[in-house]
Protein backbone atom coordinates (compact mmCIF):
# COMPACT_ATOMS: atom_id res chain seq x y z
CA UNK A 1 0.00 0.00 0.00
CA UNK A 2 1.54 3.48 -1.09
CA UNK A 3 1.68 5.85 1.58
CA UNK A 4 -1.14 8.63 1.93
CA UNK A 5 1.37 11.42 2.59
CA UNK A 6 3.40 10.34 -0.80
CA UNK A 7 0.03 10.86 -2.71
CA UNK A 8 -1.12 14.08 -1.05
CA UNK A 9 2.59 15.21 -1.29
CA UNK A 10 3.46 14.65 -4.76
CA UNK A 11 0.55 13.37 -6.89
CA UNK A 12 2.00 14.06 -9.97
CA UNK A 13 5.43 12.05 -9.14
CA UNK A 14 3.07 9.14 -7.94
CA UNK A 15 0.28 9.21 -11.34
CA UNK A 16 4.21 9.70 -13.36
CA UNK A 17 5.39 6.29 -11.91
CA UNK A 18 2.20 4.12 -11.93
CA UNK A 19 1.30 5.72 -15.78
CA UNK A 20 4.70 3.55 -17.08
CA UNK A 21 2.63 0.61 -15.52
CA UNK A 22 0.24 0.77 -17.97
CA UNK A 23 -3.00 -0.21 -16.65
CA UNK A 24 -4.79 2.98 -15.97
CA UNK A 25 -4.45 3.16 -12.20
CA UNK A 26 -3.27 6.84 -12.01
CA UNK A 27 -6.42 7.67 -12.64
CA UNK A 28 -7.52 6.49 -9.55
CA UNK A 29 -5.01 8.93 -7.57
CA UNK A 30 -7.83 11.93 -8.35
CA UNK A 31 -11.18 10.05 -6.36
CA UNK A 32 -8.40 9.22 -3.50
CA UNK A 33 -7.47 12.86 -3.20
CA UNK A 34 -11.32 14.29 -3.21
CA UNK A 35 -11.91 11.17 -0.66
CA UNK A 36 -9.45 12.50 1.01
CA UNK A 37 -10.56 15.87 1.57
CA UNK A 38 -13.53 14.56 2.81
CA UNK A 39 -11.46 12.36 5.66
CA UNK A 40 -8.65 14.91 6.88
CA UNK A 41 -11.39 17.35 7.02
CA UNK A 42 -13.89 15.36 9.62
CA UNK A 43 -10.56 14.30 11.28
CA UNK A 44 -9.36 17.49 12.05
CA UNK A 45 -12.83 19.20 13.36
CA UNK A 46 -12.56 16.19 15.30
CA UNK A 47 -9.61 16.53 16.84
CA UNK A 48 -10.64 20.35 17.56
CA UNK A 49 -13.78 19.01 19.52
CA UNK A 50 -11.68 15.97 21.34
CA UNK A 51 -9.12 18.86 22.39
CA UNK A 52 -12.34 21.30 23.50
CA UNK A 53 -13.07 18.92 25.71
CA UNK A 54 -10.54 17.85 27.03
CA UNK A 55 -9.84 21.66 28.17
CA UNK A 56 -12.90 22.05 29.35
CA UNK A 57 -12.69 18.25 31.53
CA UNK A 58 -10.08 19.67 33.19
CA UNK A 59 -11.10 23.28 34.22
CA UNK A 60 -14.40 21.41 35.42
CA UNK A 61 -11.78 19.17 37.78
CA UNK A 62 -9.91 22.67 39.02
CA UNK A 63 -13.06 24.05 39.65
CA UNK A 64 -14.29 21.15 41.70
CA UNK A 65 -11.60 21.14 43.59
CA UNK A 66 -12.26 24.60 44.61
CA UNK A 67 -15.91 23.66 45.13
CA UNK A 68 -16.40 26.23 42.67
CA UNK A 69 -19.76 25.67 40.41
CA UNK A 70 -19.19 24.25 37.05
CA UNK A 71 -23.13 23.12 35.71
CA UNK A 72 -22.25 25.48 32.76
CA UNK A 73 -19.05 24.12 31.90
CA UNK A 74 -20.41 20.43 32.29
CA UNK A 75 -23.29 21.35 29.52
CA UNK A 76 -20.78 22.26 27.34
CA UNK A 77 -18.78 19.48 27.59
CA UNK A 78 -21.74 16.99 27.10
CA UNK A 79 -22.68 19.26 23.83
CA UNK A 80 -19.03 18.93 22.57
CA UNK A 81 -19.86 14.84 23.45
CA UNK A 82 -23.12 15.28 21.15
CA UNK A 83 -21.70 17.20 18.49
CA UNK A 84 -18.63 14.22 18.33
CA UNK A 85 -20.90 11.75 18.26
CA UNK A 86 -22.95 13.39 15.33
CA UNK A 87 -19.64 13.96 13.56
CA UNK A 88 -18.54 10.29 14.24
CA UNK A 89 -21.71 9.18 12.91
CA UNK A 90 -22.06 10.80 9.84
CA UNK A 91 -18.28 10.44 8.84
CA UNK A 92 -19.56 6.56 9.12
CA UNK A 93 -22.15 7.28 7.07
CA UNK A 94 -20.52 8.86 4.44
CA UNK A 95 -18.09 5.94 4.17
CA UNK A 96 -15.18 8.19 3.26
CA UNK A 97 -12.03 6.59 5.28
CA UNK A 98 -13.43 2.77 4.20
CA UNK A 99 -13.05 4.62 0.37
CA UNK A 100 -9.69 5.95 1.18
CA UNK A 101 -8.60 2.27 2.15
CA UNK A 102 -10.42 0.51 -0.22
CA UNK A 103 -8.86 2.92 -3.05
CA UNK A 104 -5.47 2.45 -1.24
CA UNK A 105 -5.81 -1.44 -1.63
CA UNK A 106 -6.43 -1.30 -5.37
CA UNK A 107 -3.28 1.09 -6.19
CA UNK A 108 -0.11 -0.74 -7.25
CA UNK A 109 2.90 -0.14 -6.13
CA UNK A 110 5.76 2.27 -7.70
CA UNK A 111 8.13 0.65 -10.19
CA UNK A 112 11.60 1.79 -9.04
CA UNK A 113 13.00 4.31 -11.24
CA UNK A 114 15.82 1.72 -12.83
CA UNK A 115 13.12 -0.51 -13.93
CA UNK A 116 13.34 -0.70 -17.81
CA UNK A 117 9.80 1.73 -18.92
CA UNK A 118 7.35 -0.75 -21.15
CA UNK A 119 4.11 -2.09 -21.77
CA UNK A 120 4.39 -5.91 -22.11
CA UNK A 121 6.96 -8.58 -22.05
CA UNK A 122 9.08 -7.35 -25.21
CA UNK A 123 10.74 -4.61 -23.48
CA UNK A 124 11.72 -6.86 -20.39
CA UNK A 125 15.35 -6.77 -20.29
CA UNK A 126 18.22 -9.85 -20.10
CA UNK A 127 20.39 -9.23 -17.66
CA UNK A 128 22.29 -12.36 -17.60
CA UNK A 129 22.85 -15.48 -18.99
CA UNK A 130 24.79 -19.03 -16.87
CA UNK A 131 25.31 -22.31 -19.15
CA UNK A 132 25.12 -23.71 -22.31
CA UNK A 133 21.83 -25.22 -24.02
CA UNK A 134 22.13 -28.98 -23.48
CA UNK A 135 22.65 -30.43 -27.03
CA UNK A 136 20.43 -32.68 -27.70
CA UNK A 137 18.88 -34.26 -31.33
CA UNK A 138 14.97 -34.09 -31.29
CA UNK A 139 14.66 -34.16 -27.59
CA UNK A 140 11.28 -35.32 -26.20
CA UNK A 141 9.29 -33.60 -24.29
CA UNK A 142 8.33 -34.04 -20.26
CA UNK A 143 4.99 -35.16 -20.97
CA UNK A 144 6.65 -37.86 -23.47
CA UNK A 145 9.10 -38.65 -20.78
CA UNK A 146 7.09 -38.60 -17.96
CA UNK A 147 4.70 -41.26 -19.46
CA UNK A 148 7.55 -43.86 -20.40
CA UNK A 149 8.64 -43.70 -17.36
CA UNK A 150 5.64 -43.64 -15.40
CA UNK A 151 7.10 -40.35 -13.45
CA UNK A 152 3.14 -38.69 -13.29
CA UNK A 153 -0.41 -39.98 -13.93
CA UNK A 154 -2.34 -37.49 -15.65
CA UNK A 155 -5.46 -39.83 -15.14
CA UNK A 156 -4.93 -40.36 -11.71
CA UNK A 157 -5.13 -36.62 -11.00
CA UNK A 158 -8.15 -35.94 -13.18
CA UNK A 159 -9.86 -38.60 -11.74
CA UNK A 160 -9.01 -37.20 -7.79
CA UNK A 161 -9.40 -33.47 -8.62
CA UNK A 162 -10.66 -32.76 -12.18
CA UNK A 163 -7.84 -30.80 -14.57
CA UNK A 164 -5.33 -29.02 -14.17
CA UNK A 165 -3.36 -31.00 -11.17
CA UNK A 166 -0.51 -33.11 -10.95
CA UNK A 167 0.15 -36.62 -9.23
CA UNK A 168 3.75 -37.87 -9.50
CA UNK A 169 3.85 -41.75 -8.93
CA UNK A 170 7.07 -44.25 -8.38
CA UNK A 171 10.61 -42.20 -9.80
CA UNK A 172 8.61 -39.12 -9.72
CA UNK A 173 7.28 -38.40 -6.96
CA UNK A 174 10.83 -39.29 -5.27
CA UNK A 175 12.71 -36.93 -7.75
CA UNK A 176 10.00 -34.31 -6.50
CA UNK A 177 10.48 -34.85 -2.60
CA UNK A 178 14.49 -34.99 -3.59
CA UNK A 179 14.57 -31.88 -4.92
CA UNK A 180 12.73 -29.80 -2.52
CA UNK A 181 15.08 -31.65 0.19
CA UNK A 182 17.80 -30.49 -1.96
CA UNK A 183 16.76 -26.69 -2.00
CA UNK A 184 15.69 -26.61 1.17
CA UNK A 185 19.23 -27.96 2.80
CA UNK A 186 20.84 -25.40 0.34
CA UNK A 187 18.93 -22.41 1.32
CA UNK A 188 19.62 -23.36 5.41
CA UNK A 189 22.71 -24.57 5.16
CA UNK A 190 24.75 -22.45 3.10
CA UNK A 191 22.21 -19.27 2.89
CA UNK A 192 21.28 -18.82 6.03
CA UNK A 193 17.30 -18.86 5.99
CA UNK A 194 15.40 -20.06 8.83
CA UNK A 195 13.56 -22.92 7.91
CA UNK A 196 9.72 -23.10 8.61
CA UNK A 197 6.76 -25.22 8.13
CA UNK A 198 3.68 -23.18 7.97
CA UNK A 199 0.14 -23.89 7.98
CA UNK A 200 -1.14 -23.93 4.44
CA UNK A 201 -4.69 -22.03 5.04
CA UNK A 202 -4.11 -18.17 6.20
CA UNK A 203 -6.68 -15.18 7.51
CA UNK A 204 -7.79 -12.81 4.86
CA UNK A 205 -5.70 -10.17 6.74
CA UNK A 206 -3.09 -12.13 5.84
CA UNK A 207 -3.81 -11.95 2.50
CA UNK A 208 -4.64 -8.57 2.07
CA UNK A 209 -0.88 -7.98 3.43
CA UNK A 210 0.83 -9.58 0.69
CA UNK A 211 -1.58 -7.87 -1.44
CA UNK A 212 -3.21 -11.34 -3.44
CA UNK A 213 -6.24 -9.74 -1.84
CA UNK A 214 -8.40 -7.76 -3.33
CA UNK A 215 -7.01 -7.41 -6.75
CA UNK A 216 -6.68 -11.10 -7.22
CA UNK A 217 -9.41 -12.56 -5.08
CA UNK A 218 -11.01 -15.01 -8.17
CA UNK A 219 -7.77 -16.65 -8.59
CA UNK A 220 -7.91 -17.70 -5.11
CA UNK A 221 -9.57 -20.66 -3.41
CA UNK A 222 -11.75 -19.31 -0.30
CA UNK A 223 -13.28 -21.04 2.33
CA UNK A 224 -15.19 -19.94 5.20
CA UNK A 225 -16.92 -17.05 3.28
CA UNK A 226 -13.43 -15.82 1.89
CA UNK A 227 -12.45 -15.37 5.29
CA UNK A 228 -9.62 -17.83 4.77
CA UNK A 229 -7.85 -19.08 1.98
CA UNK A 230 -5.90 -22.48 0.79
CA UNK A 231 -2.19 -20.09 0.25
CA UNK A 232 -1.16 -19.46 -2.85
CA UNK A 233 2.64 -19.00 -2.40
CA UNK A 234 4.38 -19.58 0.97
CA UNK A 235 5.28 -15.93 0.59
CA UNK A 236 1.87 -15.38 2.21
CA UNK A 237 2.78 -17.23 5.52
CA UNK A 238 6.53 -16.16 5.84
CA UNK A 239 6.10 -12.38 5.52
CA UNK A 240 3.00 -12.46 7.63
CA UNK A 241 5.21 -14.10 10.30
CA UNK A 242 5.75 -11.04 11.94
CA UNK A 243 2.97 -8.68 10.98
CA UNK A 244 1.98 -5.64 13.59
CA UNK A 245 5.48 -5.62 15.54
CA UNK A 246 8.43 -3.52 15.51
CA UNK A 247 11.29 -5.54 15.27
CA UNK A 248 14.73 -4.12 15.87
CA UNK A 249 17.10 -2.79 12.94
CA UNK A 250 20.39 -5.37 14.73
CA UNK A 251 17.84 -8.47 14.20
CA UNK A 252 17.73 -7.05 10.30
CA UNK A 253 18.09 -8.93 7.55
CA UNK A 254 15.52 -11.92 8.41
CA UNK A 255 15.66 -14.63 6.58
CA UNK A 256 13.06 -17.46 5.84
CA UNK A 257 12.52 -20.77 3.97
CA UNK A 258 9.42 -22.65 3.39
CA UNK A 259 8.09 -25.70 1.43
CA UNK A 260 4.66 -25.63 0.64
CA UNK A 261 1.87 -26.97 -2.04
CA UNK A 262 0.48 -23.47 -3.76
CA UNK A 263 -3.00 -23.37 -4.78
CA UNK A 264 -4.45 -21.29 -7.51
CA UNK A 265 -7.52 -21.31 -10.01
CA UNK A 266 -6.30 -19.63 -13.07
CA UNK A 267 -4.09 -22.23 -14.91
CA UNK A 268 -3.73 -20.36 -18.03
CA UNK A 269 -5.72 -19.98 -21.45
CA UNK A 270 -5.46 -23.36 -23.73
CA UNK A 271 -2.51 -23.71 -25.56
CA UNK A 272 1.15 -25.43 -25.17
CA UNK A 273 2.09 -24.10 -21.87
CA UNK A 274 -1.32 -26.14 -20.23
CA UNK A 275 -0.14 -29.01 -21.74
CA UNK A 276 1.36 -31.85 -18.99
CA UNK A 277 2.30 -30.06 -15.23
CA UNK A 278 4.00 -26.42 -16.48
CA UNK A 279 0.53 -24.49 -15.61
CA UNK A 280 -1.67 -26.20 -12.85
CA UNK A 281 -3.62 -25.66 -10.12
CA UNK A 282 -1.49 -27.05 -6.90
CA UNK A 283 1.90 -26.70 -7.11
CA UNK A 284 5.04 -27.74 -5.29
CA UNK A 285 6.94 -24.36 -4.36
CA UNK A 286 10.55 -23.51 -2.14
CA UNK A 287 10.13 -19.90 -0.85
CA UNK A 288 12.24 -17.57 0.08
CA UNK A 289 11.29 -14.13 2.31
CA UNK A 290 13.14 -11.68 3.40
CA UNK A 291 12.16 -8.81 5.76
CA UNK A 292 15.30 -5.54 5.69
CA UNK A 293 15.84 -2.16 5.86
CA UNK A 294 14.98 0.57 3.15
CA UNK A 295 19.15 1.23 2.90
CA UNK A 296 19.73 -2.84 2.45
CA UNK A 297 16.88 -3.95 0.13
CA UNK A 298 18.41 -3.57 -3.04
CA UNK A 299 21.18 -4.86 -2.37
CA UNK A 300 19.35 -7.84 -0.54
CA UNK A 301 17.11 -8.46 -4.00
CA UNK A 302 20.49 -8.77 -5.66
CA UNK A 303 21.33 -11.95 -3.20
CA UNK A 304 18.00 -13.18 -2.76
CA UNK A 305 18.34 -13.40 -6.81
CA UNK A 306 22.14 -15.10 -6.52
CA UNK A 307 20.71 -17.82 -3.87
CA UNK A 308 17.69 -18.63 -6.39
CA UNK A 309 20.50 -19.16 -9.25
CA UNK A 310 22.29 -20.95 -7.19
CA UNK A 311 19.73 -24.08 -7.40
CA UNK A 312 19.88 -23.73 -11.39
CA UNK A 313 23.43 -23.68 -11.35
CA UNK A 314 24.50 -26.61 -9.11
CA UNK A 315 21.74 -28.77 -10.69
CA UNK A 316 23.94 -27.80 -14.16
CA UNK A 317 20.84 -26.36 -16.12
CA UNK A 318 21.13 -23.36 -18.38
CA UNK A 319 18.94 -20.36 -17.41
CA UNK A 320 18.83 -16.44 -17.99
CA UNK A 321 17.58 -13.53 -15.65
CA UNK A 322 15.06 -10.99 -16.77
CA UNK A 323 14.68 -7.81 -15.31
CA UNK A 324 11.06 -6.94 -15.87
CA UNK A 325 9.69 -3.63 -17.26
CA UNK A 326 7.35 -1.22 -15.58
CA UNK A 327 4.12 -2.92 -17.67
CA UNK A 328 5.22 -6.61 -16.83
CA UNK A 329 5.86 -6.08 -12.99
CA UNK A 330 3.46 -7.49 -10.16
CA UNK A 331 1.19 -6.10 -8.37
CA UNK A 332 3.20 -4.94 -5.51
CA UNK A 333 6.36 -5.04 -7.21
CA UNK A 334 8.78 -1.79 -7.27
CA UNK A 335 11.42 -3.99 -9.31
CA UNK A 336 11.81 -7.93 -10.05
CA UNK A 337 14.11 -10.33 -11.70
CA UNK A 338 12.67 -13.86 -13.41
CA UNK A 339 15.12 -16.40 -13.42
CA UNK A 340 14.13 -18.91 -16.58
CA UNK A 341 15.71 -22.25 -17.27
CA UNK A 342 15.65 -23.52 -20.36
CA UNK A 343 13.38 -26.53 -21.35
CA UNK A 344 14.88 -28.52 -24.09
CA UNK A 345 11.67 -30.50 -24.50
CA UNK A 346 9.46 -26.82 -24.73
CA UNK A 347 12.58 -25.58 -26.77
CA UNK A 348 11.92 -22.40 -24.52
CA UNK A 349 13.06 -20.84 -21.37
CA UNK A 350 10.53 -21.53 -18.30
CA UNK A 351 9.70 -18.90 -15.16
CA UNK A 352 11.04 -21.31 -12.28
CA UNK A 353 11.51 -18.02 -9.83
CA UNK A 354 10.21 -14.04 -9.42
CA UNK A 355 12.67 -12.49 -7.00
CA UNK A 356 10.89 -8.83 -6.24
CA UNK A 357 11.21 -6.13 -3.85
CA UNK A 358 8.06 -4.92 -2.78
CA UNK A 359 9.53 -1.87 -0.59
CA UNK A 360 7.77 -0.87 2.03
CA UNK A 361 4.21 -1.61 0.32
CA UNK A 362 3.52 -5.07 2.08
CA UNK A 363 4.96 -4.13 5.09
CA UNK A 364 2.61 -0.89 5.59
CA UNK A 365 -0.17 -3.17 4.77
CA UNK A 366 0.64 -5.19 7.73
CA UNK A 367 2.02 -2.90 10.10
CA UNK A 368 4.98 -4.76 9.82
CA UNK A 369 8.11 -1.85 11.17
CA UNK A 370 11.77 -2.01 12.76
CA UNK A 371 12.85 0.37 15.23
CA UNK A 372 16.28 2.22 13.73
CA UNK A 373 19.43 3.32 15.53
CA UNK A 374 17.67 6.55 16.28
CA UNK A 375 15.01 5.04 18.17
CA UNK A 376 12.33 5.75 15.52
CA UNK A 377 10.14 3.62 14.05
CA UNK A 378 10.15 2.88 10.18
CA UNK A 379 8.38 0.30 8.00
CA UNK A 380 10.18 -2.58 6.78
CA UNK A 381 10.95 -3.18 3.18
CA UNK A 382 9.99 -6.80 2.08
CA UNK A 383 11.35 -9.18 -0.29
CA UNK A 384 10.54 -12.96 -1.62
CA UNK A 385 11.57 -15.06 -5.00
CA UNK A 386 11.01 -18.93 -5.04
CA UNK A 387 13.88 -21.00 -4.55
CA UNK A 388 12.81 -22.60 -6.81
CA UNK A 389 9.21 -23.94 -8.25
CA UNK A 390 8.53 -27.20 -8.97
CA UNK A 391 6.80 -28.55 -11.14
CA UNK A 392 8.53 -26.42 -14.16
CA UNK A 393 12.22 -27.37 -12.64
CA UNK A 394 11.09 -31.24 -12.62
CA UNK A 395 10.09 -30.80 -16.18
CA UNK A 396 13.05 -28.99 -17.34
CA UNK A 397 15.38 -30.98 -15.32
CA UNK A 398 14.36 -34.32 -16.92
CA UNK A 399 13.77 -32.98 -20.44
CA UNK A 400 17.62 -31.45 -20.22
CA UNK A 401 18.66 -34.64 -19.01
CA UNK A 402 17.34 -37.25 -20.64
CA UNK A 403 19.39 -39.85 -22.22
CA UNK A 404 19.66 -41.94 -25.65
CA UNK A 405 18.55 -44.73 -24.15
CA UNK A 406 15.34 -43.25 -23.04
CA UNK A 407 16.59 -42.57 -19.42
CA UNK A 408 16.97 -39.71 -17.59
CA UNK A 409 20.58 -39.42 -15.61
CA UNK A 410 20.26 -37.63 -12.32
CA UNK A 411 22.43 -34.71 -11.72
CA UNK A 412 25.92 -35.45 -8.92
CA UNK A 413 24.50 -32.83 -6.68
CA UNK A 414 21.18 -34.41 -6.40
CA UNK A 415 22.06 -38.31 -6.65
CA UNK A 416 22.62 -38.80 -3.05
CA UNK A 417 18.71 -37.72 -2.64
CA UNK A 418 17.25 -39.52 -4.92
CA UNK A 419 19.47 -42.68 -3.76
CA UNK A 420 20.28 -42.93 -7.69
CA UNK A 421 22.36 -42.16 -11.03
CA UNK A 422 19.84 -41.86 -13.30
CA UNK A 423 15.65 -43.24 -13.97
CA UNK A 424 15.25 -46.09 -16.29
CA UNK A 425 11.98 -47.26 -17.46
CA UNK A 426 10.73 -50.35 -15.28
Amino acid sequence: MLDIRLIREKPDFVRERLATRGGGDEAVIDELLKVDVGVRKTQTELQRLYAERNRLSKEIGAKRTKGEVTTELVNQVNAIGSEINKLEQASLAEGNELREQQLLLEIPNLPHESVPIGKDPSANRVVRTWGEKPRLIKPADHVALGTRLNLFNPEWATKLSGSGFICFTGAGAKLERALINFMLDLHTREHGYVEVSPPFLVRRDCMIGTSQLPKFEADMYGLEENQLFLAPTAEVQLTNLQREEILSAADLPKKFVAHTPCFRREAGSAGRETRGIIRVHQFDKVELVKITTPEKSYEELASLAADAERVLQLLGLHYRVVELCTGDLGFGSAKTYDIEVWSSGQDAFLEVSSCSNFTDFQARRMQLRFKDRDGKNRFCHTLNGSGVALPRLFAALIENYQQADGSVRIPEKLQAYVGAKGIKRE
